[in-house]
């Protein structure tokens, strides 16, 4: 017999912008009770979407380990963006960012609400 192929780990990007949440220094501070606290929400509810089983049996341990905001364009505005990581089973089938957006898409009441935030609609952007 032969062994299954071990998982390789693969990253992709999020971007998306928050616009209820003015972007200050504290945010660029990673230690700030803003920045954790932030990160925190970010980080659930965007890992719900991941942990969608929409990507099948070939995507597993996903997790988003970055977070990084910015100033936006308005001056209500907060830029994010978040380094993910998946591993992938070279078996089964690959990671589809299209159907990660469509999640993130529908779990965000498309592309408006993000927990107590809300989005930019025009803002979400996966790369894989």
């Amino acid at each position: 017999t032969t062994a299954a192929p071990k998982p390789t780990s693969r990253n992709f990007t999020l971007n998306f912008t928050l616009t209820n949440l003015r972007y200050t220094a504290d945010l660029d501070a990673p230690n700030s009770r803003r920045f954790l606290s932030t990160v925190k929400v970010m980080n659930h509810y965007v890992s719900l979407a991941l942990l969608v089983p929409l990507l099948g049996h070939a995507v597993s341990q996903r997790t988003c380990v970055t977070f990084s905001p910015r100033s936006g364009r308005r001056r209500d505005d907060t830029k994010v963006d978040a380094v993910c990581s998946y591993k992938d089973n070279a078996s089964l089938a690959r990671f589809d960012r299209e159907k990660l957006y469509q999640e993130l898409s529908t779990m965000t009441n498309s592309v408006t609400k993000l927990g107590h935030y809300s989005l930019d609609r025009s803002s979400l952007y996966v790369n894989g």
